[in-house]
């Protein structure tokens, strides 16, 4: 099998910005249903939406495949979120979570008839 890491890195990368599009898709309308925030959030709530199934539509592979892969990427994404953005400590459950979550995607994504071709 021929990994080509620009393709592996591409390919994360991808995820990754799909993760926070599907992410803030998700917070702009918390904003505005738990915290009073204005309505115009809808209007990046709806765009970040439709980034987020467009990204999905640029891998090649099945849509299953792509799913599972993003999966864990989208659930590495959301700690690194909690994290950054909420400002929580992650736990030693929440990294070892992570860690069995990326692995797993990467097992997804390099398989001989993952995502690289």
């Amino acid at each position: 099998m021929d990994i080509q890491i620009t393709k592996v890195i591409t390919t994360f990368c991808l995820f990754f910005v799909t993760a926070i599009a599907e992410i803030l898709g998700c917070y702009f309308p918390y904003l505005i249903l738990n915290q009073g925030k204005s309505h115009w959030f809808w209007l990046p709530t709806v765009f970040s939406l439709a980034v987020f199934v467009w990204l999905l539509t640029l891998h090649a592979a099945a849509s299953g495949r792509i799913y599972a892969a993003y999966g864990g990427i989208y659930i590495f994404t959301a700690l690194m979120w909690l994290r950054y953005v909420d400002q929580v400590l992650l736990t030693r459950w929440d990294m070892l979570g992570g860690l069995v979550v990326i692995s797993g995607a990467m097992m997804i994504i390099l398989q001989p008839q993952g995502l690289i071709r």
